[in-house]
């Protein structure tokens, strides 16, 4: 190609899509397209907060869990409706003014100038496959508490898109984590820790005392100690000894309100008393059900040993 024709066709470009007409047209579309996207994401968002009220409401962790997912879902559909009717709006432009050249031209024009732009769009389009694989594969959703690695970010999910996430912190702050960033996710199940207190007594009923005082003086609430510490097993192992297992649940975040406050309350309480009973302890530790049945199964598996093969024995006909 010569440079009057390379001229001719930069010509031919100008004046088919670069002038008034074509411009405001291209506009006007586009307009007609972000306005129609943000109804449709007003009216999914209402829907989306209805949703959340009714999880809110279920008692049973199966709903709230598939009502978590509806609401993953309607937020990621907002980014999804909006691309589409861009893509809708760039199409019916393409036809209203140039209706004598076929729509797979748009094509052609578009790759070329995502190519020339790819530049530019490149970190966009990285966040955009990140997160569309974590969208896929599930790794949270809207209502989960997460902490994002390799960063000390932890927090509830309460937007989730496919170029990043926004988590909302304990102490009320705002994080947005590009989703290209995020290499690794941790998940507190339910949403809360659950801690056990292991504790040696020489008297039970005071033991237990011990317990019932501790939990009147532990602040309660839905981002404190949101379960009391209730006594779950109690186990005589010597002539005057008893084992007492306790366990609460805490905010996440607010762990200490077992690990240290609960634990130099019962000690400081037992130390005032006349008679003091704890032999040992309290010793806290994590008491996340799941997780300790599937240690259990590894460690019961880990523990079995190769069985001796039977030989097989042939009957003799006579």
């Amino acid at each position: 190609m010569n440079i009057e024709q390379g001229t001719d066709v930069i010509k031919y470009i100008a004046q088919t899509y670069l002038n008034i007409h074509t411009i405001l047209s291209l506009v006007l579309c586009l307009t007609i397209a972000l306005i129609l996207g943000r109804f449709i994401a007003y009216i999914l968002r209402k829907v989306v907060a209805a949703i959340g009220a009714r999880a809110d409401k279920s008692q049973d962790l199966p709903t709230v869990n598939r009502y978590r997912r509806y609401e993953t879902y309607l937020v990621l559909s907002i980014a999804l409706i909006r691309v589409f009717l861009v893509v809708i709006s760039l199409y019916f432009w393409w036809l209203l003014d140039h209706p004598n050249e076929p729509p797979t031209a748009l094509i052609g024009a578009s790759a070329v100038f995502l190519l020339i732009l790819s530049a530019s769009l490149a970190p966009i389009l990285r966040d955009v496959v990140s997160g569309g694989a974590m969208m896929i594969e599930q790794w949270y959703g809207v209502g989960d508490h997460i902490k994002v690695v390799p960063f000390d970010i932890q927090g509830v999910v309460e937007r989730v898109t496919l170029r990043s996430t926004r988590i909302r912190e304990l102490n009320g702050e705002i994080t947005w984590v590009n989703n290209q960033a995020i290499q690794g996710i941790r998940i507190t199940p339910k949403g809360i820790r659950s801690i056990a207190l292991e504790l040696f007594v020489t008297d039970l009923a005071k033991g237990q005392n011990l317990i019932t005082k501790a939990n009147d003086r532990l602040p309660s609430g839905p981002l404190l100690l949101v379960s009391q510490l209730q006594i779950t097993e109690e186990t005589k192992v010597g002539e005057s000894l008893w084992h007492i297992t306790a366990i609460g649940e805490t905010a996440p975040g607010r762990e200490w309100l077992i690990e240290t406050a609960a634990v130099d309350l019962i000690k400081e309480m037992d130390e005032k008393s006349k008679n003091p009973v704890i032999s040992h302890g309290p010793l806290a530790r994590f008491a996340d059900v799941e997780a300790e049945k599937k240690f259990k199964r590894t460690i019961t598996n880990a523990r079995k040993k190769p069985q001796p093969k039977r030989r097989r024995t042939t009957r003799q006909t006579k």
